[in-house]
């Protein structure tokens, strides 16, 4: 009887706790009847976006603009979701008007030389927007509206690419080039921490990882920067970042010339006021070098090769 009593509470709990839970799982999806959580979004574009690894500049941090932006040509369209093939892909006249556009000109450089910042103080020192190849999200919302925008409606077009189909939507490039020991450092924070952050020390401590990745980089490179001065048929102009760093008014109004753009010097005072912007990542001293001796001297050497072609002496 004993047994027979503990097995009916048993079964009696059971069923309790049963109807118990079906009645406050009903009661909680009643709509209103409890707070939504914030849902974490996949991309950077939607308002609730957060991720530790990939830290972005928050509400506080908003841009001040000298000037709002706008496109240069608001009549053009906007082609977007760039391919190797985008310009094959398209109607064969607009095609050849896209290429043959005396306006349409490129801001090619490696990952890490700093091509978000030159964009950046462009659009302060001229109001007017830059484009890109890319479709990055979280610029896309932080400042660079036309992001994936390929056509003269703009400035100029950011580019890591290098090759014939690469350069041939192009009849000017600015070719922004940095040191490779900083740049490929700078490739690896923006991989491993986004646009601002940094990758923890760990990650260079693994060691395989960590020379595989400047072996790649640094072969791309080298190959990057030869490709664009060696072979782009159109009028190019070079830009090394250590200059812009120090000496930012003068390579601005360097810049302006060369893209046949009219200097507003009330403009371009504001830009060199606001020139640290948010989109570069602060300096941070690791208690280590990264660099063995034999990725150094690899590292030194193809900068030399390129630095020569380009006419830059070694301090």
């Amino acid at each position: 009887m004993a047994l027979q009593g503990w097995r009916f509470f048993g079964v009696s709990a059971t069923i309790i706790i049963y109807i118990g839970g079906v009645l406050f799982l009903s009661m909680n999806n009643i709509p209103g009847s409890h707070p939504k959580r914030p849902r974490i979004e996949r991309f950077a574009e939607f308002p609730s976006f957060h991720s530790p690894r990939f830290p972005m500049p928050s509400r506080k941090m908003t841009i001040r603009w000298c000037r709002d932006l706008k496109y240069m040509n608001r009549d053009l369209p906007n082609y977007t979701d760039y391919r190797a093939d985008f310009y094959t892909a398209l109607p064969s006249d607009v095609s050849a008007s896209l290429q043959a556009s005396p306006m349409l000109t490129a801001l090619a450089s490696f990952p890490g030389s700093g091509n978000t910042w030159l964009r950046y103080l462009l659009q302060q020192a001229t109001g007017i927007l830059t484009g890109s190849i890319y479709k990055d999200y979280g610029l896309l919302k932080t400042g660079f509206p036309a992001e994936n925008v390929c056509n003269s409606s703009v400035l100029l077009v950011k580019t890591h690419e290098w090759g014939g189909k690469a350069w041939a939507p192009f009849a000017k490039a600015i070719l922004l080039v940095r040191d490779p020991e900083k740049a490929i450092i700078a490739e690896f924070n923006r991989q491993s921490g986004g646009h601002i952050g940094f990758a923890s020390p760990d990650r260079y401590k693994r060691t395989k990882d960590w020379q595989q990745f400047v072996s790649n980089k640094l072969k791309g490179w080298e190959l990057m920067n030869l490709s664009w001065a060696r072979n782009f048929t159109g009028s190019i102009k070079v830009v090394f970042y250590d200059d812009l760093v120090h000496h930012t008014e003068r390579e601005l109004r360097s810049i302006l010339d060369f893209l046949q753009f009219p200097v507003d010097e009330t403009l371009l005072r504001c830009a060199i006021l606001r020139k640290e912007g948010i989109f570069r990542r602060k300096k941070r001293l690791l208690s280590f070098d990264p660099y063995t001796e034999a990725m150094r001297a690899e590292v030194q050497a193809r900068k030399r090769i390129v630095y020569g072609l380009l006419g830059r002496k070694e301090h």
